[in-house]
Formats: C-alpha cells, structure tokens, sequence
C-alpha cells in the first residue's frame, strides 16, 4: 500500500461502507460484519446507487447470515473495481479524483514524487509518466472485523430449534468473508475465541497456496505483547499464519475499551521492536511444523508479520515518530475521520454534536452489555432516550437483535442487559434486597446505563442515507475515543489525510499533550476510579492489582523520561514540555494513594 495508515474500524454502521468512499484513494479501511440486517440493508442501497442486480438474501433462508457478509462484501468489491476503472481512465487535472490519489499520497512516497515530476514535465515525457502513475494506482484494502466476543448460538425460525455451532454469529460472519472473492483481511478483536480460530481451519483461502500466497490473512488486534504471543501460537499450531499485529491502546481508543493491568503503550511498542524478530520466527516454525503435518505447501521463507498501531494518535508528528524509533509498519486513524463525511457515516444531528463538542462530552462508560467498559458520547440522542424511558418508568430497550443476550440470571434463554425485559426483572430483584437508599439509587444507575448497542451503532448510516430505519429506532449511540476532544469541525477527506501526513494542522485550541501522556493520565484516572469503587474495604486480591497497575504506570513513567529526548526530538515537543506533563501524571498518580492520614493501605 502507498498509504502508512489505515482507518480501522468505527462501530457498525459508521465505517460499514467506508471502502466505497475511500478505497479507490489507496486508503485501506475495516468493515464491521456482524450485523447481518445492516449489511443487507446497505447492499440494497448501494446496489441502487450504481445499478447493480439486487436479489433479497431473507431470513428464511438457511445460512443467510453467512450468505448476507458474503453478498455484501462482494458487492463493496465490485464498486471499488468499478471506481478504479473509472479513475485510471480521467484526465490529470484538477479535482478529479486521479489527481487527489496522488496529492494525497505522503511526501516521502516515491509515487508521490513521480507525480511531481509528471507535473513539471512536457511532451513524450510527461505522457509516459502519467501512464506509469495510472498502472500503480491500487485501491485500499478492504478489510472486516470480528469481534470474537460476540459469538452467540443462534435459533432456527420457530425459535426454539437451537442451530449447529457452525451458525453463530462470528462463526456465520467469518464464513462469509471467507466465501468472498476478496482478497483481504480479517481483524479479529477482543481476544481469543478457540472455536472461532479452530474454525479457520475449514477454509483453504486462509493457507498458502504452491507458490506461498495467502488470498485471505489474520490480521490480530492486540493490547500487549503477551496477548500476542499466546493467540499467536495458538493459531500457529493450526497452520495459521497471523499476518499482522494491529496494536491498539487498551484506553486511549474509540468503542470497547480493553484495559491492560496499567501497561503503556510506549513500553508495549518497545518490547514488539525488540522481541519482533524473535516472535516472527518462532510463529514461522510452529505454522511450517503444523503445514508439513497436513502436507500442505509451506509460507514463503522471507514472509514477516507486520506491526502497526492504533489508538490517540493525533498529529502528523506523533505519526512519524512511531513509524520511525519503533518500527511500526503502518497506524492506525479512527476517531478523527468521524468528523469527515466523505469517509464515514454520521447523521448530521450527530455530526453537529461531535464537531462542537468539549472535552467532557467525551467519557468511559458501562454502557455496554458485554461488560467491558465502552467509550461514550454525553450528547447522543441514545443517551437522550435512556434519560427518557427512565423518567417515563420503562428503563431499557425493546432487544430485536439479539447479538449481545448472554445473560441467563432469570431465563432459561440468555437475554441482553440492555433489555426492557431484563432491567425490569432486575429491579424488581433489588427492591427486595433491602438497600439503603443510597446504595439503591448506585445500583438503578449501574442496571440502567446498558444500552443497545445493536441498534444504536446500526441507526446513523440508515439516518444519512435516507433509508427507513426499522421499528422507528433512530436513535443514535456513538463510541469516538478521548482523543477525538481535540478535533473540532467537519473536514474534507484531502484536510483529514493531510493532517496525519503533517501538511495540515486540524488540532483545536484544547491543550494537548503528547499521546503518550494522554494516555498515561487515562489511566491513572481508570486506577483512581476502580479504587474508588472497592472503598471503604478493598479486598486483598483487589489490593494486589492496584499495587502491580501502580507499579506498570511508574514503570512506564521511567521509561518515557528514558526516552524524552528522542521523543521530543522526533515529535517537534519541547523537552521542558514532556518534563512537565510526565512530572504532573507522576504526581497525579501519588496524590491517589495520599489520603488525609497519609494511608497508602491500597497498596499494600
């Protein structure tokens, strides 16, 4: 890819056809592929749009989840085929779309600078160059993501028949991709599922073919090392092969948000730069091992897994600095591109929200089913309508989806948190518990800040296109990750892209710090709220993890000091600037644990 980042992806719906709007630009993008209904939903639109056959994939139908990923990622495949061609075929000259591919591409590319040199040049020369620009035009990737948590066994029409494993949603979702005639990459997050992986094994796509070529790849989103190692190997002795490691910040990124026990990502990036080549090399062996087993060809001898990463970053500077002292192959850029409508879907009510938003708006909530802590937006028309139907005395929400019912507290089939169904027999469940009313009034807040999730990161893309959103359910649930509290306004895609390449500065007038630091403070302030929870009597395993994820942070504090003079050096931050912040974090931390009598038991 020319490009040196990616747009992963942004719930269900927000990137679910960022491929069509950006994938001709060389700009590679992730496609959320679990909810089946909205991939259908946006088939049916964009099979209008570029007249395209469109045949009804309907639930009655056996396999239509599976049926339903693989039409869909099918059909994004041939309107970028299409847009290329057209593309390839315009003339160089201003604004058209040929012309933004290479001014976007970044300075340091040597197609860029081919480009430079077809702009000054005359003549015979300047024909062959453009003809020489045109053969190295290629689309971006276009990549999907599951979510391996979100797994559940589904039920035949009738509603009571349970189906074979194989028909759960991440199961349905991967048969689908893997059915597609993409050529492209899975993203598997929120760690290790062993049926899901087992499962890979039924595709051949996933394998090296005579000649050492993977058609489908694994891409693994990560939050550390070791969680890389161990899903690594897991799949290695499978005979599959991960093709890269996309780290992501456990907090300081959008959606769910996967804490790690108080590493830093600045550490985590060092011990992958030291430990690559090792790790690259012990996956290598166990696969070809597990290939030569099955008789089948094995991976190229120079084949190396790339690394890149996720999560805060938020100038052209930071970009390069990780690509340059810690290797990464490529980052990633999510949040950000919610304020570009030419790559994203947000309804404008939404849009408006974001682009005017302070920093406050953005916060880690439990709104979440899944039980892990989810990034939130104050001001989405989701939380506007919780606030509602608790004043009205029907918490919850009506649950048509299913993919988040795990729960099994009062029925013999799992049901969502987020439920009407399940919050009322909750709360009936509490008033016979005889709390006080303080401690009544935390537990309503704790039973009824779940929200769905289905349909509020679903309900934006039908709300921009103008597609009848089913059952009225408009309302809007967003995820941006705390660094989007910098940006503010709607940009153009050209704008947004030279932003990361260091052309543009979009930063709004919030001070920030380097992301290193953002993410430090997140932490700290993620630590202070979880000993906050445990008071007045942490337990002793609770107080083991706060003194082992206070011991990660100060850790990590000594190692970006280690680093500050690079760091400042590569980010253009003054060394007295990162001194400050770092010392500031620092003191933060330790003022936690600094009660009035000067106790520090929680560590203890």
């Amino acid at each position: 890819m020319h490009h040196t980042f990616h747009i992963p992806v942004l719930g269900l719906a927000y990137s679910v056809d960022t491929p069509v709007k950006v994938a001709r630009f060389g700009i590679s993008s992730v496609v959320s592929v679990i909810q089946h209904e909205l991939l259908e939903q946006m088939r049916k639109f964009h099979s209008s749009q570029y007249n395209l056959p469109y045949m009804e994939i309907t639930a009655k139908e056996i396999d239509f989840r599976a049926k339903r990923v693989k039409a869909y990622l099918n059909m994004l495949q041939e309107i970028v085929s299409l847009q290329l061609n057209k593309l390839r075929a315009e003339a160089f000259e201003a604004d058209t779309d040929i012309t933004n591919y290479f001014k976007m591409l970044p300075e340091k590319s040597t197609l860029k600078k081919m480009y430079c040199d077809m702009t000054t040049a005359v003549g015979e020369m300047k024909e062959n160059l453009c003809e020489k620009l045109r053969q190295q035009i290629t689309a971006g990737s276009i990549d999907v993501n599951i979510m391996t948590k979100v797994d559940n066994l589904n039920y035949a029409a009738d509603g009571e028949t349970l189906l074979a494993p194989e028909y759960s949603d991440a199961l349905s979702a991967l048969r689908g991709f893997a059915q597609s005639n993409l050529e492209s990459s899975v993203v598997f997050s929120a760690g290790l599922n062993p049926k899901l992986y087992s499962y890979i094994d039924t595709f051949p796509d996933f394998f090296p073919d005579e000649n050492g070529h993977l058609k489908k790849k694994i891409i693994l989103k990560v939050s550390d090392y070791r969680s890389a190692l161990i899903q690594g190997k897991f799949l290695a002795k499978k005979g599959v092969w991960i093709s890269e490691f996309r780290i992501e910040s456990g907090l300081n990124c959008g959606g769910h948000a996967f804490a790690t026990d108080g590493y830093l990502l600045g550490p985590i990036l060092q011990e992958f730069k030291d430990k690559r080549e090792e790790l690259n090399a012990e996956l290598k062996q166990t696969v070809n091992a597990a290939l030569a087993a099955k008789n089948q060809p094995l991976l190229p001898s120079a084949i190396h897994a790339r690394v890149t990463v996720q999560g805060g970053i938020g100038t052209g500077a930071e970009d390069e600095f990780l690509r340059d002292f810690y290797g990464v192959d490529a980052t990633g850029w999510g949040s950000p591109f919610l304020l570009v409508p030419e790559a994203t879907n947000v309804d404008n009510d939404t849009l408006q929200g974001l682009a005017t938003a302070q920093p406050d708006d953005y916060y880690l909530s439990h709104a979440s089913p899944l039980g892990v802590p989810f990034n939130n937006f104050r001001k989405s028309s989701a939380q506007k309508l919780r606030n509602e139907r608790m004043e009205k005395g029907r918490p919850g929400s009506p649950c048509y989806k299913k993919h988040l019912t795990f729960n099994k507290e009062f029925t013999a089939a799992p049901i969502c948190e987020a439920s009407r169904q399940y919050q009322h027999l909750k709360l009936q469940q509490l008033v016979g518990e005889g709390l006080t009313p303080e401690a009544f009034k935390k537990r309503v807040e704790e039973i009824t800040e779940k929200d769905c999730l289905c349909e509020g990161l679903s309900a934006t893309a039908l709300l921009k296109n103008n597609i009848p959103v089913p059952r009225n359910l408009t309302a809007v649930t967003i995820c941006p990750g705390p660094n989007l509290a910098f940006f503010s306004g709607v940009f153009t895609l050209a704008d947004m892209v030279g932003h990361i390449y260091g052309r543009k500065n979009l930063l709004n007038q919030v001070y920030r710090p380097h992301m290193f630091v953002n993410e430090l403070k997140i932490y700290i302030n993620y630590l202070q709220t979880e000993i906050q929870k445990s008071l007045p009597e942490p337990s002793e395993k609770q107080k083991k993890y706060f003194k082992s994820f206070y011991d990660n942070l100060q850790q990590g504090i000594a190692y970006y000091r280690s680093i500050i003079t690079q760091a400042a050096q590569d980010t253009k931050e003054t060394y007295h600037t990162w001194v400050k912040d770092v010392g500031e974090a620092e003191a933060s931390l330790l003022l936690i644990f600094a009660t009035s009598e000067g106790d520090t038991s929680v560590l203890v």
